[in-house]
């Protein structure tokens, strides 16, 4: 029986075959690595704001409570942002003539808010509950990063779900006492794994890993 294709394909069967391989494997590689890179996350990117609000002057060097501004980020699933009023308790005193307040102030006389741009934006499919963390001792900065350093603010985590999964599967590295929730300077001590297990205990904390529990 005569045959029906020449030898050599064969080889170039082989080759589509080793070279199809070769491409996947490049490109779930450029695709594992893009994901992760903060080009895709925005992890360290600055975003601008309508005023040049600086975390690491107010937050560091003044030393203000993250509450006076996130005024609800112990009873709601959201932190809260901060107002004019909230902002004009200090600035109807201090730099009155500063122009980088000048929005400000006209927000004050107009009535309109003033609309800050968003750095940390979950998808609308995931469900995220500040309360329900930072009641449990989960510090600000675990997420956020330290705020206390930041002149721009900025991305902290990539907020993935390997992020919250790894957290969730790991509470014991993140949970700290319910009065160093909001320091920026706490660092795990070296007892962190005793601690932790007892604040887990105490605080009866279940970090659920059931799809419903952020995605509703």
């Amino acid at each position: 029986m005569a045959q029906i294709f020449p030898r050599r394909s064969n080889t170039v069967a082989r080759g589509s075959i080793l070279g199809g391989l070769v491409l996947l494997v490049v490109f779930l590689s450029v695709y594992w690595i893009y994901l992760r890179t903060n080009l895709f996350t925005g992890v360290d990117a600055p975003v601008s704001q309508p005023i040049p609000y600086s975390h690491q002057q107010h937050a560091g060097d003044l030393g203000i409570d993250c509450r006076y501004c996130h005024t609800t980020v112990e009873t709601s699933a959201f932190a809260g942002m901060p107002d004019t009023k909230t902002c004009m308790n200090c600035h109807s005193l201090i730099k009155t003539d500063s122009a980088a307040l000048a929005p400000l102030r006209a927000s004050a006389t107009s009535g309109q808010p003033i609309h800050w741009n968003v750095v940390n934006n979950l998808p609308d499919y995931v469900y995220f509950d500040h309360s329900a963390h930072v009641n449990k001792g989960v510090g600000c900065s675990s997420c956020h990063g330290p705020v206390d350093q930041k002149p721009i603010m900025t991305k902290g985590a990539s907020l993935q779900m390997g992020f919250c999964v790894n957290c969730h599967t790991h509470p014991e590295q993140q949970v700290r006492p319910q009065n160093e929730v909001f320091d920026m300077e706490w660092q795990p001590p070296a007892n962190q794994a005793v601690l932790a297990a007892q604040l887990i205990h105490d605080e009866n904390i279940q970090s659920k890993l059931s799809c419903s529990t952020c995605h509703r």
